[in-house]
């Protein structure tokens, strides 16, 4: 099972369920929180992570991608502790087990709501599966191309954080865009760590990233711009519904992501870049737990 349990990338976990907290969070400070819609909105969430890491380690592996001269970590394909037919066979499982589990989350959410938002949601599910299964599987991976930060951004912020709140409140609440935004930017930062580590790599084997297309030093100024704004989106929504001095309580994670910025500058090697995508990530789920409790008080 190790192979597995390596290819299904538990540490990507904490930054994928952050966005789902978020709109849990939202949803619960509105008192309209439902526990059966945030479990199943955590395990469908759960489920689509583990596609997309399955699917980007078989895809990265027939196509080539993968090589010796990568410095990240193994890769279970291309390393041959996996056959791509069974990781094909795995990437087809978690395909069914998430439109299962997305189903019983549009069941039990949208009992209430116009017949027409089954059908929206049911449309943004499969998005979500195609989604990541195209990264880099299939004919014409849009990761290969840059626009992986774009749908990581979609995905992760707008899509994870307004529709969990959805599927709560069966509200649409626009002004929730800036801490959605913030969300999917700080996911965003991940990926861009990510790339800015395999640059050299991605660079070899045509694969055109935002760090292969802008080079290293306009990476870390792109991900300062993404660390900055993130921070600035929550803060210009927290100015803006301002009601007490606990709401600014999130502040207290803004050093962790200021520490990460520092590092990708001042930072060369691979080895070195590799443990601050996990210290991203826990840093994004520690800022919205804080931002969390901060509404909760």
């Amino acid at each position: 099972m190790n192979p597995w349990i390596e290819a299904a990338r538990p540490r990507t976990l904490p930054l994928t369920l952050s966005c789902i907290l978020m709109g849990c969070f939202l949803a619960y400070a509105d008192q309209t929180f439902d526990s059966i819609v945030a479990a199943l909105s955590v395990l469908t969430t759960i489920f689509l992570q583990v596609l997309s890491n399955f699917a980007n380690d078989y895809g990265d592996a027939v196509s080539g991608k993968d090589s010796d001269l990568r410095e990240g970590p193994r890769r279970a394909v291309h390393s041959g502790q996996i056959t791509a037919p069974a990781m094909g066979k795995a990437i087809i499982l978690f395909s069914i087990l998430s439109l299962i589990s997305g189903i019983a989350l549009l069941y039990f959410a949208l009992q209430n709501a116009p017949t027409s938002a089954f059908w929206v949601f049911l449309g943004i599910g499969l998005a979500c599966i195609a989604a990541a299964i195209t990264y880099t599987a299939g004919k014409r991976p849009y990761g290969y191309v840059g626009l992986g930060d774009l749908s990581v951004l979609i995905f992760f912020g707008w899509v994870g954080v307004l529709g969990t709140y959805y599927l709560h409140t069966l509200v649409w609440n626009w002004d929730l865009l800036l801490p959605a935004t913030s969300c999917g930017l700080f996911a965003v930062a991940v990926l861009n760590i990510n790339n800015i580590r395999d640059i050299d790599s991605d660079r070899a084997t045509g694969k055109n990233s935002i760090p292969v297309r802008l080079g290293r030093d306009r990476a870390t100024v792109y991900h300062w711009t993404i660390l900055l704004t993130g921070m600035g989106c929550i803060l210009l929504y927290t100015l803006t519904h301002f009601t007490h001095a606990m709401q600014l309580l999130f502040m207290l994670s803004f050093p962790l992501f200021v520490r990460n910025g520092l590092a990708i500058t001042r930072l060369r090697k691979a080895a070195e870049l590799d443990p601050y995508l996990k210290q991203m990530a826990l840093s994004t789920l520690l800022f919205v737990v804080l931002f969390g409790i901060g509404l909760l008080v």
